[in-house]
């Protein structure tokens, strides 16, 4: 009997352990920064740019025409022309390991670390290793010049 009523004792701590070691791992959970939403304009590896609305990137006329591209390395941000003129932005930094795109030509974003190249329109990937596309950048023109949204 007095075995019966040990071993009542130590599951009944043990479960008062778990349950206690339970609470406390959620409440450490709950209150992580890494439960917080990303921004939108950060990549989907983490590295993107995390830049707060409105921040001006570049004047309209530093974007080169169709095929090229502005690559931003404060921001960092990809700016390229489409079709009708207007501007789009995506992140600079490759999806692969996070290396910043370092050209864009013929109309394709390329990374010098491992190959990985981006369709400048799309952002979707053309080549190389990288996983995924690079994220878009929510951009605006205002008089002339480019900011983020």
């Amino acid at each position: 009997m007095a075995d019966e009523t040990t071993s009542r004792r130590a599951l009944l701590r043990g479960a008062a352990v778990a349950i206690g070691a339970g609470v406390a791992g959620f409440v450490v959970a709950r209150s992580s920064s890494l439960t917080r939403p990303r921004s939108l304009t950060t990549g989907a590896n983490g590295y993107g740019p995390s830049t707060s609305g409105g921040h001006f990137l570049a004047e309209v006329q530093q974007v080169p025409p169709l095929g090229g591209g502005l690559i931003l390395s404060q921001a960092p941000v990809v700016l390229v022309r489409e079709q009708d003129g207007s501007i789009r932005g995506f992140s600079a930094v490759c999806t692969h390991q996070g290396c910043t795109v370092n050209s864009v030509q013929n109309g394709v974003i390329m990374c010098p670390c491992h190959g990985s190249q981006y369709n400048a329109q799309t952002g979707a990937v053309v080549g190389g290793p990288a996983p995924r596309a690079l994220p878009a950048v929510p951009v605006v023109v205002r008089s002339g010049a480019v900011y983020t949204v």
